[in-house]
């Protein structure tokens, strides 16, 4: 009998009421393991150890703070062939992303050690003589993270890191399509030197012990990665609390190939920045905006190098598209293609269900073409390995057809002249701009986050995360006369 991988309640292991069967989507006959439940009642005792735990974390000096921080980071770093592996055999990612990922989740809490000692106030004058006036920054108090699967180590990490590092207790429920990566993670910040009850993890049912966090009246933020729906559903349920909120949701990013860039640069872009991650991320280059001049030799190179890419078991070398996550996610994958040939696109290559040796979740890149932007799958996030062409006539009308969408995370262009990139990054309405670069792919020491419906809430990474996991104090002080 597989032992139950169980939660981190206040401090204690906890094999919750209940466990879900984790299995591999490169392999479904591999049995990742079994993972706990928590209930509703381990909900409230976590929530309730964190607000006394908090309390003594903000209190620890300093280096102390850096010092678990550094240590959490170092451990993942030095760990990542493992973990990633571990990642990897859950998710479905190739094995390289998997490393690389836990790697970069390693530096965001190494980066955060280094923020604890940057924690500077600022001094004003006051408009009244004789008054000091000091503003700061204290923690907000006890934050809810709530995690998506497809980034399952690393963007808990970016979220994790910087509660700690700014003093919060952390309430975490990850993914339950990820929950191994998560206990991971769970098992390593357990092990440092913080206060019983400072870190939980609940993993369990978004729509039972998520609902029950987001509406906790003891949680003082939410930060959310996940889909708009379930992003408007947690907003509606933490106005009534007026709890703090950071949520990153969906996209639909645009590359826009000029007539004046580098078509294989172009086209390397586009494929890595459509298919990475089994192009199973909020990153993604969906729609691939080319101008007719390079049009037909764009796509002729771009599906010529789609149907060369090796789809396999995540952890066989030379992998570059591995599984998606689930058979929900696959069935949703294979619609999206029947709806785009309704809508009269044309499917160049791919976008089919494939067997390998071992029985996965096996599917090919798909590349759209004739499509235009009002079609549903230009408009709505696939969340898939498939990506569209839209053919446009000029640099302006791939600017407009960049910018419409109601959402807004990221964009890119290929170009050489310097004058559309400049435009580009001051008229392109997304969060993020890539010049000559995938939609995909960011820095950790840098505010990441987007318009529209792709974000609420203040930005994410980088110093721009204690806009969210603080709150300011602004001090008053009249010292009187010295005697």
């Amino acid at each position: 009998m597989t032992d139950i991988k169980p939660n981190l309640i206040a401090g204690a292991w906890s094999t919750g009421v209940g466990a879900i069967e984790n299995y591999n989507p490169s392999n479904l006959t591999d049995l990742v393991g079994l993972y706990a439940q928590a209930s509703v009642q381990e909900l409230d005792t976590a929530v309730e150890a964190a607000q006394v735990a908090q309390v003594e974390w903000a209190a620890y000096g300093l280096e102390r703070k850096q010092a678990v921080l550094n240590a959490i980071g170092n451990e993942m770093m030095a760990r990542a062939e493992e973990l990633g592996t571990l990642l990897s055999r859950e998710e479905g990612k190739p094995l390289a992303e998997g490393k690389g990922e836990v790697y970069r989740a390693g530096q965001f809490f190494t980066y955060y050690a280094a923020e604890v000692l940057r924690q500077l106030g600022q001094n004003a004058q006051s408009v009244r003589p004789g008054v000091d006036i000091d503003i700061r920054r204290e923690p907000v108090g006890t934050v809810a993270v709530i995690s998506p699967w497809n980034f399952p180590t690393a963007t808990a990490s970016w979220k994790i890191a910087p509660a700690l590092a700014y003093g919060n207790a952390v309430i975490w429920k990850p993914a339950n399509a990820t929950p191994a990566s998560a206990q991971a993670l769970a098992e390593i910040i357990a092990r440092q030197d913080i206060p019983k009850g400072l870190f939980s993890l609940v993993m369990g049912a978004g729509s039972d012990v998520g609902q029950k966090l987001v509406e906790h009246r003891g949680i003082n933020a939410i930060s959310f990665t996940g889909s708009v729906p379930v992003g408007r559903g947690i907003a509606q349920a933490a106005v009534g609390n007026f709890t703090k909120l950071q949520m990153e949701m969906g996209s639909k990013n645009a590359l826009a190939v000029m007539d004046d860039g580098d078509l294989d640069l172009a086209v390397a872009v586009a494929l890595g920045g459509a298919f990475g991650g089994t192009g199973q991320k909020c990153t993604a280059s969906s729609r691939l905006v080319v101008h007719q001049a390079v049009h037909d030799a764009f796509v002729e190179k771009l599906v010529a190098g789609a149907k060369a890419m090796k789809v396999g078991h995540a952890l066989e070398e030379g992998t570059q598209i591995g599984p998606v996550v689930s058979e929900a996610q696959l069935k949703e994958n294979l619609a999206w293609v029947a709806k785009g040939r309704a809508e009269g696109a044309e499917l160049a290559c791919g976008g089919e269900e494939v067997e390998r040796a071992t029985k996965g979740y096996y599917m090919t890149p798909g590349v759209f073409l004739n499509t235009t932007n009002t079609m549903e799958i230009n408009r709505e996030e696939l969340f898939a390995p498939l990506t569209a062409v839209i053919k446009v006539g000029s640099y302006d009308e791939a600017l407009h057809t960049v910018n419409d969408t109601r959402f807004g995370l990221t964009a890119g262009i290929v170009t050489r002249s310097l004058a559309r990139a400049s435009d580009f990054r001051a008229r392109a309405r997304s969060g993020c701009v890539m010049v000559n670069l995938a939609t995909a792919g960011t820095d950790y020491h840098v505010p990441f986050g987007g318009r529209g419906e792709s974000s609420y809430g203040p930005r994410e990474q980088g110093s721009a995360a204690a806009e969210f996991y603080t709150t300011v104090k602004t001090a008053y002080i009249s010292a009187g006369l010295p005697e």
